[in-house]
């Protein structure tokens, strides 16, 4: 074979690769535009993430199964303080989307008879939960409005949120309160936010005493 059809060869050869790099790209492209698998989350978030979310794929479609969860709102009884409630939700496919259910329907209200925490017009735009287990919720600015009643309305409406999240998904730690989208300092001056809340459930309204223990007390002479 001469040096001219060697010449010829390697040109048809890089003019076939050239070909079939032209044609593969756009596929090759979308490869590269997919997302990373998320890192996995520690101290056992996501193991209870992983679980949740296979037996959620392996059961009936989304919506056809409803869970029960509990929900904290206020007291009608004079003094206040934080009551749960009892309530089936739709089942959703993953955790955060599962939190933005349950803080759909605690802005919802009670069904009970127990005072609303946060103002109807508020909604959930976006539930998010860190691999360190902090869950990011995003409401609208209408959350605003449940702090006008002064630091007691503020305390019940923050924890109400808290306490609703840490009753029904142990894999979140700690809750991290967003309105639009961005980290606030408060929601009207009286509750730090600037940093992820645990649970507190001291806020809980105490039992009043029953007519019968009263009526069987004993005067103090």
């Amino acid at each position: 074979m001469t040096p001219r059809q060697v010449n010829l060869l390697t040109a048809l050869g890089l003019i076939a690769l050239l070909a079939v790099v032209t044609l593969t790209a756009p596929r090759w492209s979308r490869f590269l535009r997919q997302p990373l698998a998320a890192a996995p989350e520690d101290d056992g978030a996501s193991e209870g993430a992983e679980a949740g979310a296979s037996t959620a794929r392996a059961m009936e479609p989304e919506g056809e199964r409803r869970i029960s969860v509990r929900l904290y709102f206020e007291s009608a009884d004079q003094g206040g303080g934080l009551v749960p409630e009892e309530r089936s939700v739709p089942l959703a496919g993953d955790l955060a989307r599962q939190i933005q259910t349950v803080m759909t329907e605690l802005v919802r209200g009670s069904t009970t008879g127990l005072l609303p925490t946060l103002p109807a017009e508020a909604h959930v735009l976006e539930a998010f939960v860190s691999a360190r287990g902090i869950a990011y919720i995003d409401f609208s600015p209408e959350i605003r409005q449940a702090a006008l009643g002064g630091s007691q309305a503020e305390l019940v409406a923050v924890y109400s949120i808290v306490n609703s999240v840490a009753a029904n998904f142990p894999a979140v730690k700690k809750v991290q309160i967003l309105v639009e989208d961005k980290p606030v300092t408060t929601l009207s001056g009286h509750v730090d936010l600037s940093r992820p809340l645990g649970p507190d459930m001291t806020f809980l309204a105490l039992p009043s005493p029953s007519p019968s223990a009263s009526a069987g007390a004993v005067p103090t002479p």
